[in-house]
């Protein structure tokens, strides 16, 4: 008699191709596939709410900003403590109360006449509980889905992200000059709440990754998690890869003054940024299709470091100062490139144990969302003196350079890999 599997847990051999069909029939994971969707549309329109209302509320452009960073540092500053709680406790109730807290702090959001620092701290605690939140889910993804079934898993989680990034900022002014700020606020907390009941009927229960009597200290799990990452040649090529992000993602930061240099008369300063916006998310929803979809397994990690390259070199063409079409391909390009992350992503998580994963995961995205943020930062302040076109094409350069260093060594390591498989074999 064979092992019984799992109910729920999609078993393939690495080498085989699965196929969306399969990936999307498996109820455990359209439970996080759905759950995640909703909750990211309601967090796109609260972007949005939060924008006007601050606005609104200050008439300032700096205390606005300042509120929109916030969304960036508590990930940064919480995520590589707080990830490791989706290692010590079940997964799924980590997520289930990370929803439900985060229902409860958008609610108090949402209360009108609600002080300015009072916002602030409130913008503050929501973010920081998205770190065990994404790492418990992160981690529980490749408990559902196995092989390939995880890289198509994660391709239409990475598609429905961009797609919903895409339809919030489309649509959110609209609904928001419709219902006001408050009131976005309110669907925003009602979305974690749904988000907290598809998690509960749709994913089963499983104990703690960590199944000893006496579980290691906080701080222990984030030392010995940064030991793990970096401490690897293979994991630490795979974490600058996926960080690489913070070149390409550069120029959405500076979307809008980039607009004002296109701007011809023919479209609105605000529909050219809207279109920049746009660019990268719609390459990297197509090129996650045909990335996961066209390429066999084993290639894509052949192809990754190409791949990477791919997503900065578009930019450079920035520098010869094109019209908008131009720009507008050049950076959907780069967004197909960016699928080389589905592959570094599933090399990621066959190379971390289990009971590791998700302080794994927490600690790269904290970089991740470093940065991300660092880079649009530096972008902002180089391109009040140098421009946005040359700002553009030094970011392209810059990641092109580190693509092929990465891109060098890791096929190094591959090489090397496959010299000791050899030598086992004859052994």
């Amino acid at each position: 008699m064979g092992a019984k599997r799992p109910p729920g847990r999609h078993r393939r051999g690495d080498a085989s191709r699965a196929t969306y069909r399969e990936v999307i029939a498996i109820r455990e994971f359209r439970a996080l596939w759905y759950g995640q969707g909703l909750s990211l549309l309601g967090d796109q329109l609260a972007q949005v709410a939060l924008a006007v209302l601050v606005f609104d509320r200050t008439g300032s452009p700096l205390a606005t900003a300042a509120v929109y960073a916030l969304t960036y540092l508590p990930s940064i500053v919480g995520g590589p403590l707080l990830a490791g709680l989706a290692d010590r406790f079940a997964r799924r109730g980590v997520m289930l109360t990370c929803d439900l807290a985060r229902a409860a702090l958008v609610a108090a959001m949402a209360m009108p006449g609600m002080p300015f620092w009072a916002l602030c701290s409130l913008v503050f605690l929501v973010v920081l509980l998205s770190a065990p939140f994404s790492a418990a889910r992160a981690a529980l993804l490749p408990e559902v889905l196995e092989g390939d079934a995880y890289v198509i898993g994660s391709a239409l989680q990475n598609m429905t992200n961009q797609a919903v990034q895409m339809l919030g900022f489309a649509a959110g002014g609209a609904l928001i000059a419709t219902m006001g700020p408050y009131r976005a606020l309110a669907i925003d907390a009602a979305t974690f709440l749904g988000s907290a009941l598809i998690l509960v009927s749709g994913v089963r229960r499983r104990p703690a990754a960590h199944h000893e009597d006496s579980k290691p200290s906080m701080w222990t799990m984030t030392t010995a998690g940064a030991r793990l990452v970096f401490g690897s040649r293979k994991l630490r090529t795979l974490v600058l890869f996926a960080w690489l992000c913070g070149f390409y993602i550069l120029p959405e930061g500076i979307a809008a003054p980039y607009a004002a240099k296109l701007a011809t008369g023919t479209l609105p300063v605000p529909v050219i940024t809207g279109l920049l916006m746009a660019a990268m998310p719609t390459g990297t929803v197509v090129g996650a299709f045909l990335f996961s979809r066209f390429v066999a397994p084993a290639r894509r990690l052949r192809l990754m470091g190409w791949m990477a390259m791919l997503s900065c070199a578009p930019l450079i063409v920035t520098a010869f100062r094109p019209p908008l079409a131009v720009v507008l391909g050049a950076w959907v390009l780069s967004g197909i490139g960016g699928a080389y992350q589905l592959a570094a992503n599933a090399a990621f998580v066959q190379s971390v144990p289990p009971e590791r994963r998700a302080q794994a995961f927490g600690l790269v995205q904290s970089g991740l969302m470093a940065a991300q943020g660092i880079g649009i930062l530096v972008g902002g302040f180089a391109a009040e003196r140098l421009g946005p076109e040359p700002v553009v094409a030094l970011a392209g350069i810059m990641g092109v350079i580190s693509a092929a260093v990465l891109a060098m060594i890791w096929t190094e390591s591959q090489g090397d890999k496959a010299t000791q498989v050899r030598a086992e074999a004859t052994v």
